[in-house]
């Protein structure tokens, strides 16, 4: 009896069955689902419906801003309350994680659909196939058949010419066989649609992801570093405080003669730790202040404190609160004490920068009217208005996406314009005394047919063939 050592050959790795079917799973099933165009459009229009979502809801503000303008009874459409909206993530739509999810879904769509489908098509459409039968002509949707006169030997020549008048580009595999064809970038630009589409797409989740939006209320006159942050991203890159602040050297408004406001302006200076001065502009509305890849937008005003004097005392300034209105107006006020011990007092009242307060006393009385600069006696002393003090809303913005967003719309736009171009395709052949023309185009077909019927008229008149026939 012998011993044999030899075990069966089975050497394949077990798993290799299994990755097989993952493979085949993914081309069969996942693969023609994600690039399906219907889904692609329904993606799309949640992108768009949620944006517009984004855009009508205040985003990134208080828990007390959105328990006051979306309380629960009676909530908006019945449903829609603060609730609901936080849960939801609608205070922040931009980064929550099924906006992003989506956008990768629509973005990882967009690409399959262009290495299965546009890549492949190009492909196809820079090879090109000679036609060397007659019946080939008869499947192109137009066509035409010259006889030949006995004398004419070199029809593909004024043909050549004519098309590359045109500016096609010709191709030819004998004396006998032509192909042209233009606008081959036309099969290019949805592609390049593609592509802008995509990153625009990774711009947004990138600007969710390394962003962040900040809000300052400064007082003219101080400076201030960024550290009301209402929204970041978690690889924001926050600035830091010890390489630069801003300084607000004054905010003032402008007013209409109604007395309307007009524009209001914040002259600003960026300045190191050693307080000198590292770049200087005057912002608006609309036109911002731009450093370190930081954007400092004039967004509202208000009133920080009034300076006053009363008697010949040292100059007070007093900070001055917003009053609740019910929305009928904005309303600055704050009180000052005209005896020693504080037993009296008189409320003033600011509604703009203009200079004019109003003072009223402890029972709510009209007293006197003010303007920066005017003294007046009350309870036995003098108070003289100096200046009231305005302060800057400014909503401070970081977002390193910017430049490939901006990229990405204009790959956009070139690949829109890319794909007006129509790929026109002549085939022509010669054989047995007779010249068969033909073609066909992906778009503009009514402009192509006047094209071909154009070639055709000037091929005719310089053959001067015996017959000729179109179908």
């Amino acid at each position: 009896m012998t011993l044999d050592n030899t075990t069966p050959d089975n050497t394949t790795p077990k798993n290799s069955s299994w990755w097989s079917a993952f493979v085949r799973l993914l081309r069969k099933e996942f693969l023609p689902l994600i690039t399906d165009l219907r889904l692609a459009i329904v993606m799309l229009l949640l992108i768009a419906l949620f944006s517009i979502t984004g855009t009508i809801i205040e985003q990134g503000e208080s828990l007390n801003f959105y328990q006051t303008n979306y309380p629960e009874n009676p909530a908006l459409f019945g449903f829609l309350s603060w609730k609901v909206l936080l849960s939801l993530g609608l205070n922040d739509v931009y980064r929550t994680w099924w906006f992003l999810t989506l956008l990768i879904f629509f973005g990882t769509s967009l690409t399959a659909c262009t290495f299965t489908r546009q890549l492949p098509a190009l492909k196809a459409a820079r090879r090109w196939k000679f036609y060397d039968q007659p019946r080939q002509f008869q499947k192109l949707a137009l066509s035409a058949e010259f006889e030949l006169d006995k004398d004419n030997t070199a029809p593909l020549e004024n043909l050549t010419q004519i098309l590359s008048d045109r500016r096609y580009k010709i191709f030819q595999e004998s004396s006998g066989i032509l192909y042209a064809r233009k606008g081959i970038i036309g099969r290019i630009g949805p592609i390049v649609v593609h592509i802008g589409i995509v990153l625009i797409l990774l711009g947004g989740i990138w600007g969710a992801m390394t962003g962040f939006i900040a809000q300052e209320m400064v007082p003219s006159g101080e400076s201030f570093q960024i550290k009301n942050i209402i929204s970041a991203g978690p690889w924001a890159r926050k600035p830091n405080s010890q390489d630069w602040s801003v300084r607000v050297n004054r905010f003032w408004i402008d007013y209409t003669p109604n007395g309307g406001i007009n524009q209001f302006y914040s002259d600003m200076s960026v300045v190191n730790p050693q307080g000198e001065e590292i770049d200087h502009q005057k912002i608006f509305v609309n036109q911002p202040l731009r450093y370190d890849g930081i954007t400092f937008y004039q967004t509202s005003w208000g009133i920080s404190a009034v300076k006053v004097q009363i008697n010949n005392s040292p100059i007070f300034q007093l900070p001055m609160a917003q009053l609740r209105t019910n929305g009928q107006g904005k309303l600055w006020g704050t009180w000052i004490p005209t005896k020693p011990d504080l037993s009296a007092g008189v409320s003033l009242i600011a509604k703009d920068l203009q200079g004019t307060v109003l003072i009223y006393n402890s029972q709510g009385q009209l007293m006197n009217t003010l303007r920066a600069g005017m003294s007046t006696q009350i309870n036995g002393v003098t108070l003289k208005l100096l200046e009231i003090v305005g302060s800057t809303g400014l909503q401070i913005k970081s977002d390193p996406s910017i430049p490939i967003v901006y990229a990405g719309f204009a790959t956009l736009m070139l690949g829109v314009i890319s794909s007006y171009f129509s790929h026109s395709q002549i085939w022509a052949l010669q054989k047995d005394g007779r010249l068969y023309v033909g073609g066909k185009t992906n778009r503009a077909q009514i402009t192509f047919e006047r094209e071909i019927i154009g070639v055709l008229d000037r091929l005719n008149s310089q053959e001067q063939p015996g017959e000729k026939a179109t179908a």
